[in-house]
């Protein structure tokens, strides 16, 4: 049975618990913030943001090569990937047990 195959009487998707669960974690753990001219933005955590800031500091220092950084950076948003991945799965798993 997967998450999305209740439907209510209007035809619209419900989701089960579980997986409004991960949902609402992922979205608890995100900033929401609205910028003129294009809406409302979804950030990454500030500790996420801090790790990003920092990389592009020692770049811009010439500490690190942009090269490093982008493999540091891109390893960093895959892993936060995986990690939101799992949460969904979790919530998904959840409605099945």
């Amino acid at each position: 049975m997967s998450p999305t195959n209740h439907s209510s009487a209007t035809g619209r998707i419900r989701h089960s618990a579980g997986y409004r669960a991960a949902g609402r974690a992922k979205a608890k753990n995100t900033l929401l913030v609205t910028l003129p001219g294009m809406g409302s933005v979804r950030l990454p955590p500030p500790e996420q943001l801090a790790y990003l800031a920092g990389i592009a500091v020692l770049t811009a220092l010439e500490i690190i090569e942009w090269p490093v950084a982008v493999a540091l950076a891109t390893g960093h948003i895959l892993a936060e990937q995986r990690r939101n991945k799992m949460l969904h799965d979790f919530g998904e798993a959840l409605e099945q047990a």
